[in-house]
């Protein structure tokens, strides 16, 4: 998997590319890491090219989500897949994460003025 990051004004946006599957996420737990140290508190997960996810993927997911609300930060996710949008309804963190199928929609629901 591979991990691009784009900055939008105070929020930080991870473009995700790939399997998110187990040894395939330390990256993805390095990122996030990096991400909280640096002082970003406001996190945008791209999914729009992950073409699948076991459930250390979605481990991950919930422990980046769980680090960000600790320090009081904010984690959504943008572009689910059918499939993978089915994964969080099954396992209920659907009422978990917000989830978005518009960047434009998904910065805005941050509070945030950042340009596209």
């Amino acid at each position: 998997m591979t991990i691009q990051e784009r900055k939008l004004n105070d929020i930080t946006v991870l473009d995700l590319d790939g399997t998110f599957a187990l040894g395939a996420h330390g990256d993805f737990r390095q990122q996030i890491e990096s991400i909280i140290t640096g002082g970003s508190r406001r996190l945008l997960i791209n999914l729009a090219k992950v073409n699948y996810m076991d459930s250390s993927g979605l481990g991950e997911l919930i422990s980046g989500y769980t680090q960000m609300q600790r320090l009081g930060g904010q984690m959504k996710l943008l572009n689910l897949s059918k499939r993978l949008n089915q994964l969080l309804v099954i396992t209920k963190l659907i009422t978990v994460f917000e989830t978005f199928d518009s960047e434009a929609e998904a910065i805005s629901s941050f509070g945030a003025v950042a340009t596209l």
